[in-house]
């Protein structure tokens, strides 16, 4: 796995987002702007929303395409590993220059299968890297669209970054009620409101989203949030803390299985089938012990774990390690020392589809040291 980190690459944005929330707009501006970058566009298909004809030089038959700023675009006839080979190829031979690639996918698309080519594929992991997922939600629809599609809800949970779009047309609370929602599904994605006009690139490319050596993100909003949500010691034996299945109103009530916080009269709360939760601990874990639990819940959870990343605070070994996987593929590589003056700790986050948290939890307790 860790070819699949190393340098010199080519990076690899994927962009994603439901019908309609803004991505070919987004991914217009980056073709159309000088930024000093070659970037090859892959899309899954053309459909009405292509990218405007006014940036293409030519119109061909041919797979790919050059647009204007020096930029090619091709579309997936077929498997992308074939297509991703063919533009390294052309690369390779002078053929066509390009120094990233982003790939579009189709709003229905759930972003999994694109993210493990990279890793499954032993010549597209030793000639790309991804860099990140950049996932486009609607704020004027995203609440509805999460309600009824659940593949909106993947593509958030697999996101590095998250950009709503046209903000404009909703009311603050309605944005931060959207926000919350996001960040419940993902919080270990950064979020933010994206206006096309302004949209700062360096933002969006070398996210390094999937480099281990990346600081393990998790909003800082979530963590506290679940601390404020115990009502009970945390200096117990375990030393951990989780997320339990609770909802919280507008008024702090706490909700289980069952509870409405409509009943109080608020919005109803949206039980998503994404979702995420945090394991901690300040003790070691056993490593063979941590090995064979997670190999045993991958090949029962996989299809269901989207994204799991974390700092291991691993028995015998003075360094943290850093952790991170994608369904049922997952690895490791040494971090940094622990520091001095540092409490060596585990934090985790399981990003995915209904999964049993006490399973995975009771399961982490029972491989610490």
């Amino acid at each position: 796995m860790n070819s699949a980190f190393s340098e010199p690459m080519i990076p690899v944005t994927v962009l994603t987002g439901f019908l309609g929330a803004g991505k070919t707009t987004l991914l217009r501006r980056i073709l159309s702007e000088f930024h000093g970058q070659r970037i090859a566009v892959i899309e899954n298909e053309f459909g009405e929303e292509n990218i405007d004809n006014d940036l293409l030089v030519q119109d061909s038959e041919e797979q790919i395409i050059e647009l204007s700023n020096g930029c090619v675009c091709c579309t997936v006839r077929g498997d992308l590993v074939r297509t991703l080979n063919d533009l390294a190829g052309r690369r390779d031979q002078g053929q066509v220059a390009f120094d990233r690639v982003i790939i579009e996918t189709t709003g229905m698309a759930n972003p999994g299968p694109v993210c493990q080519t990279f890793f499954m594929d032993d010549d597209i992991a030793e000639t790309y890297r991804l860099d990140a997922v950049i996932t486009v939600v609607d704020a004027r629809h995203g609440m509805a669209t999460l309600d009824r599609q659940e593949e909106a809800q993947r593509q958030v949970g697999f996101a590095d970054r998250i950009l709503v779009s046209k903000k404009d047309l909703v009311n603050e609370a309605d944005y931060q009620a959207l926000r919350k929602r996001l960040m419940h599904i993902n919080p270990r994605a950064s979020i933010a409101p994206v206006h096309f006009g302004e949209t700062d690139l360096n933002v969006l490319l070398d996210v390094s989203g999937f480099n281990l050596d990346a600081i393990l993100d998790i909003d800082p909003e979530f963590l506290a949030e679940q601390a404020a949500g115990h009502d009970h010691d945390h200096d117990h034996d375990h030393d951990h803390e989780h997320e339990h299945d609770h909802e919280h109103d507008e008024d702090g009530h706490v909700c289980g299985p069952g509870c409405h916080p409509d009943h109080h009269g608020h919005h109803h709360a949206h039980h998503d089938d994404i979702g995420a939760f945090v394991f901690r601990s300040n003790r070691p874990f056993d490593p063979e012990r941590l090995e064979d639990f997670l190999s045993g819940v991958v090949q029962v959870y996989g299809t269901d774990l989207l994204r799991y990343k974390g700092i291991l605070y691993i028995k015998g070994i003075q360094r943290r390690m850093l952790f991170q996987g994608v369904h049922m593929m997952f690895g490791a590589e040494p971090g940094k020392p622990w520091a001095t003056r540092e409490t060596p700790n585990t934090r985790m986050v399981f990003i995915g589809r209904t999964l049993p948290k006490d399973i995975f939890t009771q399961g982490l307790e029972q491989c610490l040291a």
